[in-house]
Parts: structure tokens; sequence; C-alpha cells
């Protein structure tokens, strides 16, 4: 089972800015963002995903394609030039990258049955899951 990490969706102003971010490097094959360190785990990540956190709710994924340094003593994380929408789910600010293990990553909203909390706001959402109603 491949492990994925979660990272703030820095600099967009919604999931459809990211979206479109992200196809902006159909072209090029992939989408490259820059971190400071390696993962050390980097190697179970590579076909895992990529999970944006945008005000507060884990939005969409994109697949990791892999990592590589970029010359400048930093490295890339190479992503798929995709969103793929994901069941909203709460989850804090932090800096750079966390780990996300498979158990505790979402499912893909085309997976899930409806149940009407992937069309609720996102801090909605996050207020009825802190008070164990959703």
């Amino acid at each position: 089972m491949p492990l994925h990490m979660t990272k703030i969706a820095f600099r967009s102003e919604s999931s459809a800015t990211l979206r479109r971010w992200l196809e902006s490097h159909i072209k090029q094959g992939e989408a490259r963002l820059t971190t400071r360190y390696m993962p050390k785990r980097h190697e179970d990540m590579v076909g895992g995903s990529l999970y944006w956190i945008h005000t507060s709710t884990i939005v969409g994924r994109s697949p990791i394609l892999g990592f590589m340094e970029n010359g400048e003593g930093r490295h890339w994380i190479r992503l798929e030039p995709t969103l793929i929408a994901v069941r909203p789910v709460p989850r804090r600010a932090h800096q750079g990258w966390r780990y996300l293990e498979q158990a505790d990553a979402p499912p893909d909203l085309d997976s899930v049955e409806a149940d009407g909390r992937d069309n609720m706001p996102p801090r909605m959402l996050g207020e009825l899951t802190k008070l164990g109603l959703v």
C-alpha cells in the first residue's frame, strides 16, 4: 500500500485555482513542488498521492510520480498535473508536508455514496465534525 502526504494549497484562492495551476502543467507531463527536505520515506510514496488542504479541509489529491533534486539544494515533488476530488475532511493547517497513511486517506468522490456532506461548505463541515455530528 502506498504512503501519501498532505500539503497546504499555498497561494490557492480555491480548489478551482489549484486545479488550473495543476492543469497548466499538462504539456510538461508533470507539476513540480519545491520542498527543502527529501521525505525519508519517499520511496514508499511513489504511487501514492499528495492530498491538498485548502481552508482547513482536504479537498483533493494529485498522484505522486516521484521525487528528485532540483540542483539548488532542494527537492521537487513530482505530481501528475491533475486534481482528483475527494470527500472533504477537516484537517488543520501545517507547515511543509505530513505523511498520511492509506487508512486515513479520504476516498475519491466518485467512489462514495452521496450523503450531502460533499456539498457542504468546508468550514461548516469542519464545525459539524468537531461537534461529532458528521
